[in-house]
């Protein structure tokens, strides 16, 4: 399986962007999917995450109120709708997915309990 991030881009503090994550196939009939950032000089940390059906829904404390993590159409795409973004949202976002469901993850917020990666789009909030 493989995941293609895209976009990303430059945006003032207080603008918005989405990101989309689209998987070659199918990650099972069940199955997680989250995003991830990581900024130059620091460890790569949770953003939010996402059961197949749609529900439940995870997010970081940094980032709730703010993002909306959502399923595509295609049941094999994910949306992170971003919204008020701050310079410190600066950083490489990445998709992750694994093929079991969320309710079976209880430490959906670590980078370890995911499968499938995608290559990362950056995000650039200017003050």
């Amino acid at each position: 399986v493989q995941l293609q991030a895209s976009g990303g881009g430059l945006v003032q503090a207080g603008g918005s962007l989405r990101l989309s994550c689209a998987a070659s196939e199918r990650t099972g009939s069940t199955y997680t999917m989250g995003w991830f950032r990581q900024a130059p000089g620091k460890e790569r940390e949770f953003v939010a995450a996402i059961n197949w059906s749609g529900s439940p829904t995870y997010y970081a404390d940094s980032v709730k109120g703010r993002f909306t993590i959502a399923r595509g159409n295609a049941k094999n795409t994910v949306y992170l709708q971003m919204n008020s973004l701050k310079p410190e949202d600066t950083a490489v976002y990445f998709c992750a997915a694994r093929s079991r469901d969320l309710f079976s993850m209880p430490n959906y917020s670590q980078s370890r309990e995911y499968s499938y990666w995608g290559q990362g789009t950056q995000v650039t909030v200017s003050s």
